[in-house]
């Protein structure tokens, strides 16, 4: 039996990884004695499919009060969609944000899998974990936390829903004030290909930006005409390179900054006399943990190397109280895999 890393499993750093097999009855009975000295236990199958394992909430926290049974789904545990599947793109979607996320002109684009699957998926999931946790120390008991992508997004965009009427809000997509509308809110290419982001939406920032790019406001009001500020303003800004724009904007407060290049981000005067990222053994970027805590900063698991599947299923097993003999045995009969034997 072997079982092949997922090549999309890139967060598995610095965790215990143990292989089970929970079509088998030795299996889930692994997964029951774990659960019962645990804190947390995430379930990320679709409604109903670790019920019929008899690893549901009822049976669980049956079995041990203060578990916390985290449920994370794209659709939720109700209503019409919980039993399909379903990627990024399909949750913000349902979620209403992605209708936002357009121009007149172009169909909606998917942000990249940020919204649903980290932002309205995994975070809030973790802070339902951690108020969970905070719970507990009142009550003494665990409790079930229901969490999917699609409503915890729009639980995040609760702004947006509720600010609708505003005027920032009051055209098509794509043509407001913090969709791209605005020539003062937007990004604009510079000589050498590369970009710089304007924010300037205050009065005073505004002032300062067109200081920086040598106009006048009495020619290009705030208010003043859309395509012809815009047009002005990408003219000017392909006039500089961006290092040169960084120049001018890093000594005026004018909310305009460089938007910098995912990849070689370390590498940017910025974060060059801090931590803020990192390089780990394969060369990849890890950003510090965030937010900070100052008597218990977090340790980036980035730096750590990547657990294997069925690394430390050894470990986790005789940690669990199973001998030699029986570890054995559920290896060689399949219901747990294991990476490394030589341990025993």
């Amino acid at each position: 039996m072997s079982i092949q890393p997922s090549p999309f499993d890139v967060m598995s750093n610095g965790k215990k990884m143990i292989s089970v097999d929970l079509k088998s009855k030795e299996g889930v009975s692994v997964i029951k004695k774990l659960c019962a000295s645990s804190d947390v236990f995430l379930d990320t199958f679709r409604p109903g499919v670790l019920e019929k394992l008899g690893l549901g909430p009822t049976s669980l926290l049956e079995e041990n009060s203060r578990l916390i049974y985290a449920r994370l789904t794209g659709f939720g545990q109700n209503g019409n969609f919980k039993y399909k599947g379903g990627h990024d793109i399909n949750y913000v979607a349902m979620s209403g944000v992605l209708s936002l996320l357009r121009t007149k002109a172009e169909p909606p684009r998917p942000p990249i899998n940020l919204l649903a699957d980290f932002a309205g998926g995994s975070v809030l999931c973790a802070f339902g974990i951690v108020l969970a946790l905070l719970e507990r120390t009142k009550s003494g008991k665990g409790q079930i936390v229901d969490a999917n992508m699609t409503e915890g997004l729009a639980y995040i965009a609760s702004w947006l829903f509720r600010s609708r009427n505003l005027p920032v809000w009051s055209g098509d997509p794509g043509t407001n004030v913090l969709d791209g509308g605005a020539p003062f809110y937007r990004a604009y290419k510079t000589k050498d290909n590369k970009y710089m982001a304007v924010g300037a939406l205050e009065p005073k920032f505004y002032t300062n930006f067109l200081i920086g790019l040598g106009l006048h406001e009495d020619q290009y009001n705030q208010v003043g005409d859309v395509e012809e500020n815009t047009k002005k303003f990408e003219e000017v800004f392909l006039q500089k390179t961006q290092d040169e724009w960084c120049q001018i904007f890093d000594n005026l407060d004018a909310c305009v900054t460089p938007v910098l290049d995912f990849d070689t981000i370390d590498n940017e005067k910025y974060y060059m006399s801090n931590d803020s990222f990192k390089r780990n053994a394969n060369n990849t970027i890890v950003p510090k943990p965030a937010p900070g805590l100052s008597n218990t900063p977090g340790i980036p698991a980035g730096l750590k190397p990547l657990s294997q599947p069925g690394q430390h299923t050894i470990q986790v097993l005789k940690e669990l109280g199973y001998d030699e003999t029986k570890i054995n045995e559920l290896i060689k009969q399949g219901c747990v895999y294991a990476k490394q034997t030589s341990n025993l």
